[in-house]
């Protein structure tokens, strides 16, 4: 996100009048949140849409909060299909009528090609990996770069004739047609991967199309969109109605919270659910942490003994999620019909919540606990002031409302807590075992990595039993995972590759201070195929 904020009323204005949204039309890649990123970076707001949209829903395109928002770009984005397989995904043909630019990304580039009067065919090679990349003619989106670069490239068809009045500006040994463009129609397509940081000149190839080609001001920053949220939630809940914020010990609560006091003030009260399932010593320090530096009203509730009583012999994920969230709701209504009249209610669901969650334009991953949990007899209007953000930028967004360290960078921690990095039923004594291994884990990577460069890191309690010799005698005890990833905003991660001592060390102490764990292993799975949690 630009470090450049918008101050002066003139400028708000002027951002105002460009204001607009490019899409990303989703063939199923696995980089589709990663696109939408890189275009967020270049200061342009980017939501994520399904390839079965229509051109009647583009040229009315609302937000989840019914706003109209002028769509000024299409990027389609890569895909696991040949368009030559039966049932392809396809984009509606009416959509290259609209007028607004489009860019194809590898299977997107591909589609164009296929529909547009060019070819595709199988060269009897892929290109998997950094390519170097020639270019013919720098057109608009290469300019002043240079003639060999390398860049990312993951496909097996190539395209071997680019579409009607298009001209090449680049390719590759394996690929004749790895860029090309047509300026006066607005369509462009790439064979490679700009968005991933392993095409260098990538971000310079989304900037130049959503600001040169598609007319976009860089007005997604800090400014405009703390504004746009504050004055949001003011608009929903009026001069004089009330809200209760809830907080579940994490980040995205926390901002949520702050930006809903900022907007209200003395009508937000926000209630700490203590489900019994955070890490250890956790409850005490946010209640702790929240009260001295928000100066919002905070009641803690202890409900841990009715989340477990709720979870007996409950092994389904999904079930899981379902029954704390609404347990979470449920709470919530209590808390507000004996403290105040309030009419809504306050979460942190992100964007990547509601994407991984299903929604019209996408396929449902899990259920998040924002999401996926609420009952259908809610008595509050819910209020998501996050639910358009991704990690990083509700970080940022809380370091610029001036909250702590400690909150803001408080790893990601799941909506139901340890319920599900307990695999399988969750009881008292599991949850115990897992928080003691699970403080060693952090303490550990902490103290081995001050800097931060691990993402996240926690310890999982699968529901196994394995056989091991404890004092000369045979244990039949408990397994605990360690799970540790790098990442930039969760979309993608990669295992973290720990020191072996570090490994050891961990290993050691679990198995000698926790009770009734008797094996220690490592999971060394990304995301994708994985995600970052096991349930």
């Amino acid at each position: 996100m630009p470090a450049a904020l918008i101050t002066n009323s003139a400028q708000q204005q002027n951002a105002t009048a460009q204001h607009g949204v490019v899409l990303v039309v989703d063939f199923g890649a696995q980089y589709a949140q990663l696109i939408a990123r890189k275009v967020r970076e270049a200061g342009v707001y980017s939501e994520i849409v399904s390839c079965r949209i229509t051109a009647e829903e583009i040229t009315s395109y609302t937000l989840e909060d019914g706003q109209s928002i002028a769509v000024k770009g299409l990027l389609l984005s890569g895909g696991p299909k040949s368009v030559h397989v039966a049932q392809a995904p396809m984009l509606r043909p009416e959509i290259y009528e609209l007028g607004i630019p489009i860019l194809g990304i590898c299977y997107g580039a591909q589609l164009l090609a296929h529909n547009l009067g060019g070819a595709v065919n199988r060269s009897g090679r892929g290109e998997y990996g950094s390519t170097d990349l020639k270019l013919h003619s720098s057109g608009q989106l290469l300019r002043n770069l240079t003639d060999t670069q390398p860049v990312w490239m993951s496909h097996f068809d190539a395209i071997t004739q680019a579409p009607a009045n298009c001209f090449i500006t680049a390719s590759t040994a394996d690929s004749p047609v790895a860029a090309f463009e047509n300026p006066e129609q607005a369509i462009y397509g790439v064979q490679f991967h700009p968005e991933v940081a392993h095409t260098p000149n990538g971000k310079s190839v989304i900037e130049r199309f959503v600001h040169d080609v598609c007319g976009c001001a860089p007005n997604w920053t800090l400014d405009s969109i703390i504004e746009e949220s504050i004055n949001s939630i003011k608009s929903k809940v009026g001069p004089s109605k009330q809200a209760i914020c809830g907080l579940s010990g994490g980040v995205d609560s926390a901002v949520a919270g702050a930006l809903a006091h900022r907007a209200l003030g003395e009508r937000l009260t926000c209630v700490f659910v203590d489900t019994g399932l955070l890490r250890a010593g956790e409850g005490e320090q946010v209640a702790e942490t929240f009260k001295r530096n928000m100066g919002a009203e905070l009641v803690h509730i202890d409900a841990g003994e009715r989340f477990l009583t709720k979870l007996q012999g409950v092994t389904n994920p999904e079930t899981k999620r379902t029954i704390i969230g609404e347990l979470f709701i449920r709470v919530f209504e209590e808390a507000a019909s004996e403290l105040t009249e309030a009419d809504f209610l306050v979460q942190g669901t992100l964007y990547p919540d509601v994407i991984e969650s299903g929604t019209q334009h996408a396929a449902k991953i899990k259920s998040h606990h924002n999401v996926g949990g609420l009952p259908d007899d809610l008595k509050f209007e819910l209020i998501e002031p996050l639910d358009r953000l991704f990690k990083d930028e509700v970080r940022q967004v809380g370091e610029a409302l001036g909250l702590p360290w400690e909150i803001v960078h408080r790893q990601p921690f799941p909506g139901p807590g340890l319920a599900v990095r307990v695999i399988g039923e969750v009881t008292a004594e599991k949850v115990a075992l897992l928080q003691q291994a699970d403080a060693i884990v952090r303490e550990e990577i902490q103290r081995a990595h001050p800097d931060g460069a691990i993402w996240q890191y926690f310890a999982v309690l699968p529901d196994v039993r394995t056989v091991g010799v404890m004092g000369d005698e045979r244990s039949y005890a408990h397994l605990i995972v360690i799970r540790a990833v790098t990442s930039e905003d969760a979309m993608t991660a990669d295992w973290a590759r720990l020191d072996s001592e570090l490994l050891a060390k961990m290993s050691n102490r679990i198995i000698n201070e926790v009770p009734h764990i008797n094996r220690v292993a490592y999971d060394i799975t990304s995301k994708p195929p994985g995600t970052i949690e096991w349930e």
